[in-house]
C-alpha cells in the first residue's frame, strides 16, 4: 500500500545539483572512474587556525545548546566582517546565524512571502530560489538574462518585471552559476527601479564574496536608502572552505532578523556550538588562506577557459566569480552517437556522465536550458582530465 504522504512534497522539486552529485556517486560505488564537476564545494581544507579554534571550544565545553540567532561574540564577528569588509554598519540584533546558507534563504523567503506575492528571479539563478517560493506559495516570475549582457538583470528588465503583487526579487552577486559579478554602478541603477516601488524587498546572496575575479565585491545594502530592504545572505561555506561545518547568517533590519529567528526557533533552533565558535576565528583573524584559495580558483579559471576555447560549439562568457562556467551548448542539440540522440542540455549532461564519466548539472535547473554548468573546484590535473574527456565524447557526436 502506497503511503499517502503530504502534498507539500509536490511544490518543489529535488536539486539537479544534488540529484547529479548522487548519480556519481553510485557510478562511483560501481568502481567507474568519475570526475566531478558538479558540485559547488571547495577542494580545499578549511584552514588550520579555524580547525584550532573549534578544537578549542570542544575542549573549553562549548557543548550545550546555542541561542537561536547564534552566539553573541559570533553576531559581532558578522558585524565586525560586515563593517571591514562592506563598510556596513550592523548590530547584533540584525544576524540571524543558521544552519548553512541555505536556511537563512529559506528564513528570508518564509518570512517575506506570502501566498500569491510575486518573487523576481533573474536567470540564471541557484537552483532552490524556485523551490523556496513555491514552498512559501509565492508565484516564481522569471526574468531571462542575456550572455551577451554578462547574464545580468538590466534596470528596464527589472521595471518591466515588478508589478503590484510583487513582494521580493531574489539574485546573488557573484552568481551561482553564471559567474556574473554586479559592479557598484550596475547596483545603483538596479536601485533606482527599487525606489519607485518601496514595497519590493531584495535578499541578496553573497554567499561567493570573496571569490570574485573583477576587483572588489558591491553588496546593495551599501547604497543607504536600499539597507533596510535588503537582506544580506552570506555563509562560511565558499570562502573559508567549511562546506561541511554548515553556518551561514543574514544581515537585515531587525524586524527581518526577529522573523527569521522566529521561523527558525520551530525547525532547527540554534546552530552548532562548534562551529560557530571557529566561525568567530573564519570572520575576524587572517583572511590570507582564502585569498591564496581564490588565487588557485583564478588559475583554474583561466585554464578552464583555455580548454572550452578548444570545444566545438561551447560558447562561453569568463566567469567574473565564483567556480563554474556555465556555456551554451545548443550547438549539440540534435546530434547523436549511434543510438544516443542529444535532444536538451539535461541530455548531453546525462551523456557526458555515462559516456565521459564527468558529472555537471544541466541548465534546465538554473533556468536557462542551453547551458550546462561546469565547477573548476576541482584539483587541475582532475579538471584536464575531466575536459579531455568531454571533449573526446563530444567528438563522436555527429
Amino acid at each position: 500500500m502506497k503511503t499517502p504522504l503530504s502534498s507539500f512534497l509536490e511544490r518543489f522539486n529535488e536539486p539537479e545539483t544534488l540529484k547529479m552529485a548522487k548519480l556519481g556517486r553510485e557510478l562511483r560505488a560501481q568502481g567507474v572512474d568519475v570526475i566531478d564537476l558538479s558540485l559547488g564545494e571547495p577542494d580545499f581544507d578549511t584552514p588550520p587556525h579555524i580547525k584550532e579554534a573549534a578544537v578549542r571550544a570542544i575542549q573549553d565545553n562549548w557543548s550545550h545548546y546555542t541561542p537561536v540567532a547564534g552566539f553573541l561574540d559570533l553576531r559581532e564577528a558578522v558585524c565586525t566582517k560586515l563593517k571591514r569588509d562592506n563598510n556596513l554598519d550592523y548590530q547584533p540584533t540584525n544576524i540571524v546565524v543558521s544552519t548553512g546558507a541555505k536556511q537563512s534563504l529559506a528564513n528570508a523567503v518564509l518570512a517575506l512571502v506570502d501566498e500569491g506575492d510575486e518573487v523576481i528571479i533573474p536567470t540564471p539563478f541557484w537552483v532552490t530560489y524556485s523551490e523556496l517560493v513555491k514552498i512559501a506559495r509565492g508565484e516564481v516570475k522569471l526574468v531571462h538574462t542575456s550572455p551577451s549582457n554578462g547574464f545580468k538583470i538590466t534596470p528596464a528588465q527589472l521595471e518591466e518585471a515588478i508589478s503590484p503583487r510583487t513582494k521580493l526579487f531574489l539574485f546573488s552577486s557573484p552568481c551561482n552559476p553564471s559567474g556574473a559579478v554586479y559592479s557598484q554602478q550596475e547596483l545603483e541603477a538596479l536601485a533606482a527601479v527599487f525606489r519607485n516601488h518601496p514595497g519590493v524587498y531584495i535578499v541578496s546572496d553573497e554567499i561567493y564574496e570573496y571569490i570574485n575575479f573583477v576587483g572588489m565585491h558591491h553588496s546593495l545594502a551599501s547604497i543607504p536608502d536600499m539597507k533596510d530592504r535588503v537582506v544580506i545572505v552570506n555563509g562560511l561555506s565558499k570562502g573559508f572552505a567549511m562546506t561541511g561545518w554548515r553556518l551561514g547568517y543574514i544581515a537585515a533590519n531587525a524586524e527581518i532578523a526577529k522573523a527569521c529567528e522566529k521561523i527558525q526557533g520551530q525547525f532547527t533552533s540554534g546552530a552548532n556550538s562548534i562551529a560557530q565558535k571557529a566561525a568567530v576565528a573564519a570572520l575576524t583573524t587572517d583572511l590570507k588562506p582564502s585569498m591564496e584559495m581564490v588565487k588557485e580558483f583564478r588559475r583554474r579559471r583561466g585554464r578552464v577557459m583555455e580548454l572550452i576555447s578548444e570545444i566545438p560549439g561551447f560558447l562561453c562568457n569568463a566567469p567574473e566569480g565564483a567556480f563554474y562556467v556555465f556555456p551554451d551548448v545548443s550547438a549539440y542539440f540534435g546530434k547523436k552517437d549511434g543510438e544516443t540522440i542529444i535532444r536538451n542540455a539535461a541530455d548531453l549532461s546525462m551523456y557526458l556522465l555515462h559516456k565521459a564519466h564527468v558529472s555537471s548539472v544541466m541548465g534546465d535547473a538554473f533556468g536557462e536550458p542551453h547551458c550546462i554548468r561546469f565547477s573548476f573546484a576541482n584539483s587541475l590535473p582532475n579538471i584536464e582530465n575531466g575536459w579531455a574527456r568531454i571533449k573526446t565524447a563530444l567528438a563522436a557526436l555527429r
